[in-house]
C-alpha cells in the first residue's frame, strides 16, 4: 500500500482544518494478509485518516500467519491485522511452529465477522466429492483451517479422507484453486467474488454452519501496547474513522475507486460487489471495528475441538484486551 502523505498537508477533520507536518508523524508498521480484507486501511490513508491522528503508517502484505506471528514478535511489526485463533493458538502454545520466547499476544479491537466460504473446483458437487482431494492451508494447525476441519467433519469427512497443502495466505490459496494446484480452500471475503465469478463453487460458509465467528482481529504484543499506547489509541481511532466512512452509503462510489486503487486491475463490478459483501450483511466488516464476544467464544470451541493438543480451553476474554479499545472511542476522528 502507498502512504498518502505529503510533507505538509490540512486535513479537514471532523468539519475543522488540522495542519500536519510529515516530521510530527509517528510510524507505525502494520503487518496484513494482501487483499480487499484491508479496506478500511486503504481508506485511511487515503482520506488522511493516519495522518489526522498523527501517525506515518507502513502497511505490509504477509506471505502466511507464520512470517506475520514472528514479524510482531521479533519487533518488525507493532501491529497485526490477523485472524483471532491465530492469538488463541500461539497463546496456548498450539502455533504452527515455535518461537523464542513466550508470546504476549492479544486482540485490541476486532475487524471482521464471519465472511468465510468454503470455495471447491466446479467438478465438486457434494462434500462426500472432496474425498481424496487436497485442500489449500495457510497453516495446518492455526486460523480458519480448524474451521475448515469443522465444516467437514459436520458433513462426514474425518482428517484422512482429504490432504492438506500449506500455500499461504488466502490470496496465495485462491491463486492456487484457481491453477489446479488444490481442490478446495477456506476463503475470507471479498476474495471468494472473483473465482465465484469464474464457475467455483461455494460449499459451506463458517456464519451459516457455526454463527458468528470472530475472523479478523487487530493484534499487537501486550509489552508493545503498554510502551506505546499513544500509538496503539491513534490506529484504532483512524480504523473506526475509515469503516464508519465505508458504511455511509454516500461515498460508496469514492469508496470503490479506492478498493480499485489498492486492489489493481479490479473491475468496477466486483469491487462494487466486494462493498455488498463487506458492508450490507449480517457479516463482514464489524461496525465501530467491535470485536464480537460470541464470535471469539466460536473460535475458542472450535480450537478445544481441533487445536493440536485437544485442550479444553473456554474463556475468551483471556485473548483480547478491549481496554484501549474503550479508550480509543474517546474523542475518535470522525
Amino acid at each position: 500500500m502507498k502512504p498518502a502523505l505529503a510533507s505538509l498537508a490540512i486535513l479537514l477533520v471532523a468539519g475543522m482544518p488540522v495542519l500536519v507536518t510529515a516530521q510530527s508523524l509517528r510510524p507505525l508498521e502494520v503487518n496484513v494478509f494482501a487483499g480487499g480484507a484491508n479496506w478500511p486501511l486503504f481508506v485511511a490513508q487515503e482520506k488522511g485518516l493516519f495522518a489526522a491522528n498523527g501517525l506515518a503508517v507502513k502497511v505490509t502484505p504477509t506471505p502466511n500467519s507464520v512470517e506475520l506471528i514472528r514479524g510482531l514478535m521479533n519487533g518488525t511489526f507493532d501491529i497485526a491485522m490477523t485472524t483471532f485463533d491465530n492469538v488463541v493458538a500461539y497463546q496456548e502454545g498450539q502455533g504452527e511452529v515455535t518461537l523464542p520466547s513466550s508470546p504476549d499476544l492479544f486482540a485490541f479491537m476486532g475487524g471482521i465477522n464471519s465472511a468465510l466460504r468454503l470455495i471447491v473446483n466446479p467438478e465438486i458437487k457434494a462434500y462426500a466429492d472432496l474425498k481424496g482431494k487436497t485442500l489449500g492451508v495457510d497453516a495446518v494447525n492455526t486460523g480458519y483451517a480448524l474451521g475448515m476441519y469443522k465444516l467437514l467433519a459436520v458433513h462426514g469427512l474425518v482428517a484422512g479422507d482429504y490432504q492438506l497443502a500449506r500455500t499461504g495466505g488466502t490470496i496465495f490459496r485462491v491463486q492456487a484453486l484457481m491453477q489446479g494446484k488444490i481442490d478446495g480452500t477456506v476463503v475470507n471475503s471479498p476474495l471468494e467474488i472473483v473465482p465465484e465469478a469464474k464457475g467455483y463453487r461455494r460449499l459451506g460458509d463458517f456464519l451459516e454452519s457455526f454463527g458468528a465467528y470472530q475472523a479478523i482481529s487487530g493484534v499487537t504484543r501486550r509489552s508493545w501496547a503498554a510502551s506505546n499506547e499513544d500509538r496503539l489509541l491513534a490506529y484504532i481511532r483512524s480504523f473506526i474513522a475509515a469503516v464508519d466512512w465505508l458504511y455511509d452509503p454516500a461515498n460508496r462510489p469514492e469508496a470503490i475507486a479506492i478498493y480499485q486503487q489498492y486492489v489493481p486491475e479490479t473491475p468496477g463490478e466486483i469491487a462494487d460487489k466486494a462493498w455488498q459483501v463487506m458492508l450490507s450483511g449480517k457479516e463482514g466488516f464489524q461496525r465501530k471495528a467491535k470485536l464480537d464476544l460470541r464470535g471469539a467464544n466460536t473460535v475458542v470451541q472450535i480450537r478445544s475441538e481441533f487445536g493440536t493438543s485437544r485442550k479444553a480451553l473456554e474463556d475468551a476474554a483471556k485473548y483480547f484486551d478491549e481496554s484501549y479499545y474503550e479508550r480509543a472511542l474517546v474523542g475518535a476522528v470522525k
